[in-house]
């Protein structure tokens, strides 16, 4: 299944996406006599989304009786605002350290955090800030967490997870190279983390290892890498990080990029992962 959220009637609303048709998960109540959440955040916290994602996998004729909306009729916003934890993962890929002439961790995940006031969704502008003359946007994969997880193994890691996203991680470059202790400064700026517009859940995707993560920049390929290539793969990610803290509903693990590219003012930066639907972003610098 894959759900979305979208703005309608002046609000962000839960949806599930099939193809190119649009449906709002309120209208699929109203329709059918249901009592789903009709907010993303929500779905996943009371455990509610692996339940549609059930119905949806036994009743997907139901829908044919419910009004859809097009894909291009509709705007998508993030698939939510306000997780308990984005968690980041830097230097994931050898060959992007190698960018940034650091040595990749081989021993332990280099992680940081970032704040909710960060997020944005598609088409959003991400704003190159006045302090920084060197921003980087990061396409990635995104784990969610869908029940509460702590210290799992990586074999059961995947019963803990809703679902996978795209991800656009944004870095003033300049200011994290000045002293690695800006990291999460570097980091948090706001419209530094841009992600959906699809929350893909497990069932859909037979091997997470094996997805491609492109960071595309003005139509063009950037870089691209296999997740396989991950030192930290995806599950490794998820038990190690439930061993650190209790990972919650709706929690985001950004599982780092294949490669970091320079943005600039009018540039269109993208996230692609093979059978996602693309995060695309326009930039503005706020110097200009």
């Amino acid at each position: 299944m894959r759900i979305g959220t979208v703005k309608l009637n002046g609000k962000e609303t839960a949806v599930v996406l099939v193809n190119e048709k649009v449906y709002a998960i309120e209208k699929i109540n109203e329709t059918l006599g249901l009592e789903w959440k009709t907010n993303l955040f929500e779905l996943i916290q009371t455990g509610q989304l692996h339940e549609l994602r059930d119905w949806y996998t036994a009743d997907l004729n139901e829908l044919e009786k419910v009004e859809s909306l097009e894909r291009e009729e509709v705007s998508f916003g993030p698939l939510y605002r306000h997780p308990r934890k984005i968690w980041g993962i830097g230097l994931n890929y050898v060959e992007h350290a190698a960018d940034l002439s650091e040595v990749a961790p081989n021993t332990e995940p280099a992680s940081f955090m970032k704040p909710d006031t960060a997020i944005i969704g598609p088409e959003d502008t991400i704003l190159i800030p006045h302090q920084s003359e060197r921003t980087t946007a990061e396409s990635e994969l995104g784990i969610i967490i869908g029940k509460e997880c702590k210290d799992v193994s990586e074999e059961d890691a995947i019963h803990y997870v809703a679902g996978y996203t795209t991800i656009i991680d944004m870095t003033a470059e300049d200011i994290l190279q000045r002293n690695p202790r800006y990291l999460t400064r570097s980091k948090s700026f706001d419209t530094f983390f841009s992600f959906g517009p699809e929350l893909v859940t497990t069932d859909e995707v037979e091997d997470v290892n094996s997805l491609v993560v492109s960071t595309m920049i003005n139509g063009s390929l950037h870089r691209k890498n296999v997740v396989s290539n991950m030192t930290f793969q995806p599950w490794n990610l998820v038990s190690f990080h439930s061993k650190v803290m209790t990972l919650l509903p709706g929690d985001i693990i950004s599982t780092g990029t294949p490669g970091a590219v320079v943005i600039r003012d009018g540039d269109v930066v993208a996230c692609e992962i093979e059978g996602f639907t693309s995060l695309v972003n326009p930039v503005k610098d706020l110097k200009n």
